[in-house]
C-alpha cells in the first residue's frame, strides 16, 4: 500500500467519523503515515509494512462496528469554542499590530552595561587591603578585570549566567545542593588490636 492510498483512506474514515471508534489508535495511524511520508528506502519499506497492518486493522474493526456507515455524529459548540473563533477572527496578521521598539534594545544594552560595571565595583569592594596573590577574592576580581579587557561581552554574559544561577539559588531559599553524606567508617577493623 502507497502512503497517498494511505493518506487518502485515512482522510475518507475522518470525513465519515469513523475516526471516532478508537480516537487514539487513529491518530497513532495518522502520525505514521505522515512519519512514512518523511522517509525512503528500507526505512520507508518498514513503516509502510507496519502501516498496512494497522490499516487493515482498523478497517477490520469498522466492519465489526459497522462505524463507517453511520453518519458522522453532530457535535454543538461550547462557549469556549466560540471564545477561541472570536479571538480567531479578531487577530491580525499586520505587523504593525507589535510595534517594534528599537529603543528597547538600546536600553538593554545600556543597562547590561550599567550591571556589569556595578557588580565589577562590589567585587573590589570585597577584595580586603592587604590581600595576597592567591586570595579568593582577589582572583575573582583579576579574572573579572582581564575579562573586561580582552572580551567585553563575554563578561557581560558571563555576569548574566552568574546572575541567574544566584537567582536560582535564592529560588533554592539559600540552601546550597545537597552533598553527598559522610561516609560511615569501614566495617572492618585493624587488624592490630590490643590483646587484653
Amino acid at each position: 500500500m502507497t502512503t497517498s492510498t494511505a493518506r487518502e483512506m485515512l482522510d475518507a474514515w475522518r470525513e465519515r467519523g469513523a475516526d471516532r471508534l478508537n480516537p487514539v489508535r487513529f491518530l497513532f495511524i495518522d502520525a505514521l503515515e505522515r512519519r512514512a511520508a518523511g522517509h525512503v528506502g528500507e526505512a520507508r519499506r518498514i513503516l509502510d509494512e507496519r502501516l498496512a497492518g494497522l490499516l487493515e486493522a482498523y478497517a477490520d474493526d469498522l466492519d465489526k462496528n459497522d462505524c463507517a456507515a453511520s453518519p458522522p455524529i453532530e457535535t454543538t459548540r461550547g462557549p469556549l469554542a466560540e471564545l477561541v473563533d472570536y479571538i480567531a477572527s479578531n487577530v491580525s496578521d499586520d505587523a504593525s499590530t507589535y510595534p517594534e521598539l528599537e529603543a528597547l534594545d538600546h536600553f538593554r544594552e545600556t543597562w547590561s552595561r550599567v550591571s556589569t560595571a556595578r557588580q565589577l565595583r562590589q567585587s573590589l569592594a570585597q577584595v580586603p587591603g592587604n590581600a595576597g596573590p592567591l586570595n579568593s577574592s582577589s582572583l575573582v576580581h583579576r579574572s573579572l578585570s582581564l575579562m573586561r579587557e580582552l572580551s567585553p561581552g563575554y563578561l557581560q554574559q558571563f555576569l548574566s549566567y552568574v546572575d541567574a544561577l544566584s537567582w536560582m539559588e535564592q529560588l533554592n531559599g539559600g540552601v546550597p545542593a545537597a552533598k553527598d553524606a559522610p561516609r560511615a567508617g569501614s566495617a572492618r577493623k585493624s587488624g592490630r588490636t590490643k590483646a587484653r
